[in-house]
């Protein structure tokens, strides 16, 4: 009893010892972060600059670099960009290196393989070497700012002690490998559209292969040509496609346009009140903790101009924006830029035939360094048209032909649009940009609107590279790229419009030179299309208003498809409510709207997967990836017509199939125990925007993560929106009336948790508030000499 007594009367001075310890643990550790804040304020002698730079920034800190001298503005761009986001940077160059083990360990080693085979290190040393020699030195001093940035930091940035870690100085090679990085989010590196089309095309029946997989229909919204026709119901039955045996395999179904894209579109100056063309761009990807993109704005040296706009970590170039005269963006096109190449071997499989005759493999060895673990050393085979990048459904080799690997698929000549005084001018660079192919659509302060394919276009000789055909004869092969001249492109169209968002843009001999890499369905870009044409007179906030339209247009007729479905079930009384009361828009509150959608997913795996069980039997791991983006034809078809021969053999009728997709989708629903009343989209479609690392180490999330926010839109719609992809950044800008314009952008400025300049701004994206392109009055001001 005095024993417990004693330990009693002690309690409080060992529960206060304890709580001093973590308030002295919590101070160390915010004392040892703030070590590795940017500097803000003041002057800093770098030894390295024949001009001085300021650069001041706003409340959010977007910066504004003041100078003279191109090259200083540079290494500034790059000082900023080391202090505030290194190891992004740093992310991005491993991955497109494949040196991600490295620094995080072996549960990277399968990327890091699987890139390797493309050698983009060495690619990008040899493109440093052919660059012309002002944009070399320009990048040198970016390059030299990086560094300095990165060594007058007074601790390394956090994450690398976390890692345990040394952050490795950066070089010329590592600014490319960043445009690589976005090769390997906005294309395919092994062509799998292609080889999924091919094997579908080849393995299916003819009519089947027609029906569910077609190149378009009714939903195209292209700026040449007209809609494709609907689908035609195919005669041969689906469970002609499996035996006895099969046991029918299942596959959840994301959204069918969960797509790495964007939206952009543009007025010409005669539906504006000012003349001048207004610009509109959001672009698609994945949302991180720190957003992809960093703000910033330079002077044009020579004119009282600045360009504003975003930039990409690692490179010293405005990706999208404005420089005053000229505004300009992007969005993924989806056309055909690689070809897989089915190789003839010979008897022993050492020696492939080419059209000079048979030709022994190439075969190089990449040491890929681990963390913690011994090097793993993988050998890659190259052909002379590109690396063998694996098998296709009857095991045949495969050389990959791909634009990335040349020297004209990455460079920095998207510097050039800094210069471009005119909406023509800008078009006319659209040839030699050296990034992942865009739809690029500019406007320019007299009214000139355009759009161009921004890339360079391969000559696809004796084939039209939509199936893998052999090259080995001679007859089918590139045949360089195309002149500027013969350049996709659209300038001041009667309408006054251009818009795209990822769907076929294109027909005719455009379509031929684009060819097809899996588009999107054109729901999305006939929302806006149809906008664009509801009014004669734009302001930017009514391009803003269209960024942020969640109307759910796409699916109305699957709304009442789902009323008629339930109308006289009383035992789906309060879910026949919930769906006619659904407010017809992608909204937070409403339950309605997340019912349809699902349902829509469901039926789309339920009535397809018989042709997934049969493409498994061929490639044990197929998936339909993006061929599943037109289903929307053939399963409307479907719904409507009820044909008995293309009904899932695992349902006994239409009807069944109809009641299991919703009762499946209702079922996940309740997983949480709500009432049905709060079981709303916002609950569903919740931000999850983590830092990296936060994903691994889920206990960083409470102080990385942004809010998890409901929020409102979907892929379908302008507002694109998931919980962990969509609208990266929203700009509307009009060139001359920048300090008009409209910014958007997720998660803010810095990487750093302490930066005041963390999350600032957030809140505008999500609620969908008009802050402004330009930034605000200077809270900053340091000078580099």
């Amino acid at each position: 009893m005095a024993k417990f007594l004693f330990s009693k009367r002690y309690l409080p001075v060992l529960a206060i010892s304890v709580l001093a310890l973590i308030i002295l643990f919590l101070m160390g550790f915010w004392i040892w972060l703030r070590q590795s804040l940017p500097a803000l304020d003041g002057t800093i002698a770098t030894g390295e600059l024949k001009n001085s730079v300021t650069i001041e920034r706003d409340i959010q800190g977007v910066p504004l670099i003041h100078s003279e001298n191109r090259n200083s503005s540079a290494f500034a761009l790059g000082f900023l960009h080391a202090q505030e986001r290194f190891f992004q940077m740093d992310l991005l160059r491993r991955s497109s290196a494949g040196e991600l083990s490295e620094l995080l360990g072996h549960a990277t080693v399968k990327h890091d393989q699987k890139v390797r085979q493309h050698q983009f290190r060495q690619r990008a040393a040899r493109n440093i070497s052919a660059m012309p020699a002002p944009q070399k030195m320009l990048l040198e001093h970016y390059v030299n700012g990086v560094n300095f940035g990165l060594n007058h930091l007074s601790a390394k940035p956090w994450e690398y002690a976390l890692l345990g870690q040394e952050p490795r100085p950066w070089n010329s090679a590592d600014s490319l490998l960043t445009i690589y990085s976005m090769y390997l989010t906005l294309q395919s590196e092994r062509g799998s559209f292609e080889l999924r089309d091919t094997a579908l095309a080849e393995l299916l029946p003819a009519d089947l292969y027609a029906f569910y997989f077609p190149k378009g229909g009714p939903w195209d919204a292209p700026l040449f040509g007209k809609a494709r026709k609907k689908v035609s119901i195919p005669e041969t039955p689906i469970s002609t496609l499996l035996g006895d045996r099969d046991s029918i395999v299942y596959q959840s179904m994301e959204s069918d346009d969960k797509i790495y894209g964007s939206n952009n579109w543009v007025v010409g100056g005669n539906l504006t009140a000012h003349g001048a063309a207004i610009l509109a761009n959001d672009m698609h990807l994945g949302l991180n903790v720190p957003n992809i993109w960093f703000r910033a704005g330079w002077s044009i040296p020579g004119s009282d101009r600045f360009v504003r706009g975003v930039t990409l970590p690692g490179g010293p170039i405005t990706v999208a924006g404005s420089n005053g005269l000229v505004a300009w963006g992007f969005t993924n096109t989806g056309g055909d830029w690689s070809d897989l190449i089915p190789l003839e071997l010979s008897e022993d499989g050492d020696q492939y035939k080419t059209p000079e005759g048979w030709r022994r493999f190439g075969r190089e060895t990449e040491s890929i360094a681990i963390k913690d673990r011994d090097a793993k050393i993988i050998e890659v085979r190259t052909t002379i048209w590109g690396p063998v990048i694996g098998t296709n459904h009857h095991g045949v080799p495969l050389a990959f032909r791909w634009v990335a690997h040349d020297i004209s698929g990455a460079n920095m000549n998207l510097l050039n649009m800094e210069e471009a005084r005119s909406a023509a001018e800008a078009l006319n660079l659209a040839a030699s940009i050296g990034i992942p192919h865009q739809n690029l659509v500019v406007g320019d302060s007299a009214g000139n609107i355009g759009w161009s394919v921004a890339g360079a276009i391969p000559k696809r000789v004796g084939f039209d590279g939509s199936r893998s055909v052999s090259w080995a004869d001679g007859g089918a092969y590139w045949d360089g790229y195309l002149p500027s001249q013969q350049q996709p492109h659209l300038y001041n169209p009667k309408s006054g419009r251009i818009w795209s968002a990822n769907a076929r843009i294109v027909d005719g001999n455009y379509l031929e030179l684009m060819g097809n890499h899996g588009y999107a369905l054109g729901a999305r870009q006939q929302q806006i299309r149809d906008q664009l044409f509801a009014r004669e007179q734009f302001h930017e906030r009514d391009l803003l208003n269209i960024q942020l339209d969640d109307r759910a247009l796409f699916l109305e007729r699957w709304q009442q498809h789902l009323l008629a479905l339930l109308e006289k079930r009383e035992d789906y009384r309060e879910i026949y409510e919930q769906i006619q009361n659904w407010g017809a828009r992608a909204s937070i509150d409403s339950v309605g709207y997340r019912i349809v959608r699902n349902y829509r997913l469901k039926l789309m795996e339920l009535t397809t997967a018989p042709i997934l069980t049969y493409m498994r039997r061929y490639q044990p791991n197929f998936s339909f990836g993006q061929l599943k983006h037109q289903f929307e034809y053939p399963l409307w078809e479907m719904v409507q017509q009820e044909p008995p021969q293309l009904l899932n053999p695992d349902f006994e009728s239409w009807n069944a199939i109809k009641l299991a997709a919703l009762d499946q989708v209702l079922e996940k629903m309740s997983s949480d125990n709500l009432p049905l009343k709060r079981q709303s989209w916002g609950v569903e479609n919740r931000a999850k925007i983590q830092h990296p690392l936060g994903r691994a180490i889920p206990l960083l999330n409470w102080f990385l993560a942004m809010p998890a926010d409901p929020l409102a839109g979907d892929t379908h719609m302008p507002r694109f929106q998931t919980p962990t992809h969509g609208a990266s950044q929203r700009l509307v800008v009009s060139p001359g009336r920048d300090s008009s314009g409209i910014f958007h952008m997720a998660t803010g400025q810095s990487a750093h948790p302490l930066s005041p300049f963390f999350g600032n701004g957030h809140r505008d994206w999500v609620e969908g508030n008009a802050s402004p392109f330009v930034e605000r009055e200077a809270r900053y001001r340091l000078t580099l000499n």
